[in-house]
């Protein structure tokens, strides 16, 4: 299954790239041959280390550049009063009357402990399209499933805390 992502992940994804061969990869490639001069690369396990630590950078490289040719492009926008990529939504647990927030982002950007929850998740799902004040049933499994109200959606997007990159 291809990933689908919006331009702006691809945006995100190609500058770490350049990060990553440009800046980092540099200083990758000393810390191998500072720690090669060090003497007998058997039991040497700083460069040990250091290579793969390189080797790492150079898997990470290949797996973005593998998603961006690979990749299922979609759009990001919305109406203004729905439910979109990248908004921020204030739901209502019907259950509880508790709420809370969450970033609705692609499956490459979702981090629950961080509030942001993929498109393909149950309630990524089932809040798509959605207005404020709908109350919306959220289906976990074939038995499972509670309902949330919209409160409020924030189409502001702010994606400075949610970025993809990962050093």
């Amino acid at each position: 299954m291809k990933d689908r992502l919006t331009a702006s992940d691809i945006k995100k994804m190609e500058e770490e790239i350049e990060y990553r061969k440009v800046t980092l990869r540099q200083e990758l490639l000393e810390h191998v041959k500072v720690a090669r001069a060090q003497g007998d690369l058997s039991e040497n396990f700083e460069y040990k280390a250091a290579k793969m630590e390189k080797n790492r950078n150079e898997s990470r490289i290949r797996y973005l550049e593998r998603m961006i040719r690979t990749a299922d492009v979609i759009d990001d926008s919305s109406a203004d009063d729905e439910v979109g990529i990248n908004n921020t939504i204030t739901v209502e647990f019907c259950d509880d009357h508790s709420t809370a927030a969450y970033k609705i982002v692609t499956t490459v950007r979702a981090n629950s402990l961080k509030g942001l929850i993929s498109i393909e998740s149950p309630l990524g799902k089932a809040l798509m399209g959605h207005r404020v004040g709908d109350q919306v049933t959220v289906h976990v499994d074939e038995k499972i499933s509670y309902d949330v109200v919209i409160r409020e959606i924030d189409k502001t997007s702010d994606d400075s805390e949610d970025a993809i990159r990962q050093y």
